[in-house]
């Protein structure tokens, strides 16, 4: 009970949350009895916290080791930001903070350390690490060490050690996207004898899966933009002269659009996904190499301009879509002529058993287009689970297809609302709320996302709290963050509920 207690306390006070996801409390419960564990949760699920949550009640320090370097910087900003001691180490740092962090890790003062397998396999490095008291590794991404993962990294290979040169620190494992092969794979390299496997529901109920013909593809993307006006948009592509021309368009059409592929440079690719998530841009046009690192949590429609190379990919792809349990569309623009771009690539491919899995993939990612039955059935039955349901109410086959606006060719940027708009995304005082955050974001240079949620902003817009007692019952709000941002946004609403109150 009083373990419990504490974990409900640590959740509230750093995480603002009153509840625990599924499966989080159990997973929880057995990291903090030393116990291995393998956790397939979707993105959104709340993976993070499995392992941010007993850092913070345990003594000693907990390495998490993530495969982008974007990727671990928004976790320690987001933990600074709640008041948790983390901190990243990676090869943008220069030696003087290496040395600062490397200084704090050696008081016992930081909770949470970040780095990539590359640096855990210097030999150096992991000589150092033996000198702390670590009380839990915890693996990101973790389907990246499987052969069989669609985004195996060989530097994950080296986490094999782990268990060799630490056998009594325990070890959680987290994929939000794992076939039963790649969950195997990942228990045997990193040899972990009896873990506890946790497996969450894929099953994204706010994400919206749709199938459009690829015919006229630019005027059905700008009519699916004016549906989500002013809302944070990944669009996918096959190549990247093809990102380059839609991108292009979107901006001669008054959108605010960039790029993110390989043929960027590093510092490009770098500015142009800050700029995305600081809302500075509101459309990204990619290749695949963009998102793994991605924890913006309201991204609202995710479309794919061309065939996924798999399924498994696919749905990573679309989990990047309202990770913050927000109405999320998935569109995926389908052609059948896009299988011969694939099927030239996979010609190419010498290994036997590599062009055979290729393909598999490619046959199913066809299937998923040219279905007659519910998609998410067909998704949830790619990752073995069941669906039972005889609709899922949000697909385009299990609902109505309807009819998207018809764009003139001389038409901009439209203010359309989007289709499943609330009351409280329009009222004066939301509108108000997301302007008071852009600007402390920028002003304190974080993601406006850092500063709240918009699931926290329309409980604010809803409940206009004007206490310190009511502020704290909202989502997404704890001690730190009540401390940091309360008075602006009470003030805020103070202000304008005066103003509605007044004769």
């Amino acid at each position: 009970m009083v373990q419990s207690a504490r974990m409900y306390d640590t959740l509230k006070q750093y995480f603002g949350y009153d509840e625990f996801r599924p499966l989080q409390k159990d997973i929880i419960s057995q990291v903090l009895k030393k116990e291995d564990c393998v956790v397939l949760m979707p993105t959104g699920g709340g993976k993070s916290l499995c392992f941010q949550l007993p850092a913070l009640l345990q003594d000693g320090l907990t390495v998490v080791i993530s495969p982008l370097i974007s990727l671990m910087k928004d976790q320690v900003d987001t933990l600074a930001g709640a008041g948790v001691a983390a901190a990243v180490l990676n090869s943008t740092q220069t030696k003087e903070e290496i040395r600062a962090v490397l200084a704090e890790l050696k008081t016992g003062s930081i909770k949470l350390l970040y780095i990539s397998p590359e640096r855990l396999a210097l030999p150096r490095f992991a000589t150092y690490l033996q000198t702390l008291p670590i009380n839990l590794f915890a693996i990101d991404e973790a389907h990246c060490i499987s052969e069989w993962g669609h985004d195996f990294r060989i530097d994950y290979r080296n986490l094999q050690h782990l268990r060799t040169i630490w056998p009594k620190v325990p070890i959680i494992a987290l994929t939000a996207t794992a076939t039963p092969q790649v969950r195997d794979d990942i228990i045997t390299q990193l040899n972990l004898p009896t873990p506890h496997i946790f497996t969450s529901s894929f099953n994204r109920r706010n994400l919206r899966y749709e199938v459009r013909p690829k015919k006229d593809s630019l005027n059905t993307i700008l009519s699916l933009l004016t549906l989500h006006p002013e809302e944070s948009t990944i669009i996918y592509c096959f190549s990247r002269k093809d990102t380059e021309v839609i991108a292009k368009k979107l901006q001669n059409r008054g959108y605010l659009a960039d790029t993110y592929h390989a043929g960027l440079s590093t510092e490009q690719r770098r500015d142009n996904q800050d700029r995305f998530i600081r809302d500075e841009i509101r459309i990204m046009v990619a290749t695949i190499a963009f998102g793994m690192g991605i924890d913006k949590p309201d991204v609202r429609l995710v479309i794919h301009h061309s065939l996924p190379k798999s399924i498994e990919g696919y749905y990573q792809e679309t989990g990047r879509a309202g990770r913050d349990g927000l109405p999320a569309r998935c569109v995926l623009l389908f052609s059948v002529a896009d299988k011969f771009k694939q099927q030239y690539f996979i010609s190419q491919i010498s290994d036997t058993k590599d062009k055979q899995n290729a393909q598999e993939n490619l046959n199913q990612s066809l299937q998923y287009g040219t279905l007659t039955t519910c998609r998410r059935r067909f998704l949830l039955n790619y990752f073995n689970e069941e669906f039972n349901e005889k609709h899922c109410k949000n697909c385009d086959l299990c609902t109505d297809l309807t009819p998207l606006p018809i764009i003139p060719s001389s038409q901009t940027t439209t203010k359309a609302e989007p289709d499943y708009a609330s009351e409280i995304d329009e009222s004066d005082l939301f509108i108000i709320l997301k302007q008071i955050r852009l600007t402390e974001a920028k002003r304190l240079g974080i993601p406006p996302y850092m500063v709240f949620g918009d699931k926290t902003l329309r409980e604010l817009a809803l409940h206009t709290p004007q206490t310190n007692s009511d502020f704290l019952t909202i989502s997404g709000v704890g001690e730190k963050k009540l401390a940091r941002f309360g008075n602006l946004f009470m003030s805020a609403i103070q202000a304008h509920t005066s103003t509605e109150n007044t004769p």
